[in-house]
């Protein structure tokens, strides 16, 4: 399945999709999106011991001594990241996360949180990094409140890793004649709480406002299956989600019965690793790191694997979002 991109909102991004051909998913997974759960799950990294990995002279050396990265993620959000029916953390986060391992000779221990609570995780040093389809963006980096405008903590630093998108998609055979983003008023939606689709469905439900039109409601909920599931139950007319979530979900929940995705994306950003401000040393081991599976090709090799090459980059930048 593909979808073109639109451009329609301002600089607003936050947890957003893929741009690929995602139809490959499908076939490569053979499991459904898994449930949130309380506890995290460890991915393995199969990395070098950090003596012999190339870049692990770069990592802090508490981080080398300890041969683990702290991973903070929501891992109910296939095909990013997911647990399978062996509880096994899997997805393209994971992925590429084993791969870095094996340039710093770390690995990379996924522990589960929802989406919303990540950033406080690392600045409360629960986690030594966040990885969960988040999208870089200015207010994230500048620790600023996108509904307040209100500067609420300190601020994280990213490493960029991927370009995303986001879609709609509603229960199957009843598009509640929803094509574009200014359908919506007067319908509800269903999103996850503080991402890119809970920005845009706010800043929606003011335009419809602002226009004399129907009130758009909008439901917010901790993981986009609870979303899904308001949905199916006729709570509400749409969900938003990233494009290769949407897309997978469509592809695989009630073995493709339950849903289909309506109009296009919406414009793309990026994908990144978030790390606290004052964990520099880390940032930069990290853009190390992903700069060279870029340049010896394994991270081709992954995207490609889940079917999500457009999104792919070709330099690993430090705050790049706008």
């Amino acid at each position: 399945m593909t979808a073109s991109t639109t451009s329609r909102t301002t600089g607003l991004r936050s947890r957003t999709a893929a741009v690929g051909a995602i139809a490959v998913v499908g076939a490569l997974l053979l499991t459904g999106c898994g449930d949130q759960t309380k506890d995290g799950n460890d991915n393995g990294s199969d990395s070098s011991k950090a003596g012999s990995a190339p870049l692990a002279d770069k990592l802090p050396s508490d981080i080398r001594n300890k041969g683990v990265i702290r991973v903070g993620s929501d891992i109910a959000y296939a095909p990013v990241e997911y647990k399978d029916s062996a509880g096994k953390v899997v997805g393209i986060d994971p992925d590429i996360a084993a791969a870095l391992g094996k340039q710093l000779g770390v690995e990379f221990k996924f522990e589960n949180a929802t989406f919303d609570t990540l950033i406080g995780g690392l600045a409360s040093k629960r986690y030594d990094i966040a990885m969960s389809a988040m999208t870089d963006t200015k207010d994230r980096q500048e620790g600023i409140d996108a509904d307040t405008g209100k500067k609420v903590g300190a601020g994280v630093d990213f490493v960029d890793y991927f370009t995303a998108g986001v879609s709609l998609y509603t229960n199957k055979g009843d598009d509640k004649g929803i094509k574009t983003w200014d359908d919506l008023c007067g319908k509800t939606i269903a999103v996850q709480r503080n991402t890119f689709s809970h920005d845009l469905a706010k800043e929606q439900a003011a335009k419809c406002k602002k226009d004399g039109g129907k009130a758009l409601k909008i439901e917010d909920f901790a993981t986009n299956p609870e979303a899904e599931t308001r949905m199916r139950s006729k709570g509400a007319d749409v969900v938003s989600a990233d494009y290769p979530v949407a897309a997978y979900s469509v592809k695989t929940s009630g073995g493709g019965k339950y849903f289909q995705i309506v109009g296009d994306q919406v414009e793309a950003g990026p994908y990144g690793i978030a790390v606290a401000k004052d964990s520099t040393e880390l940032r930069d081991a990290l853009q190390a790191a992903v700069q060279a599976i870029i340049d010896n090709g394994e991270y081709k090799k992954i995207i490609s694997k889940w079917g999500v090459e457009d999104g792919a980059v070709t330099e690993a930048k430090v705050n790049g979002g706008s």
